[in-house]
């Protein structure tokens, strides 16, 4: 069992390559949570109009 981990720590093997970089990634998650703060910041007197 130790001769299994120990050949499994050591192998370097790339089991899930990613199919962007992981700036994109972020880009992508940016641009989300940007586009949802616009999404709030539009509502932000409706409360007050009423």
């Amino acid at each position: 069992m130790l001769a299994a981990l120990l050949t499994a720590a050591v192998e370097d093997d790339v089991v899930n390559h990613l199919e962007f970089p992981p700036i994109v990634y972020g880009g992508i998650t940016l641009a989300c949570l940007l586009a949802l703060l616009a999404a709030t910041y539009a509502f932000r007197s409706v409360g007050t109009r009423h």
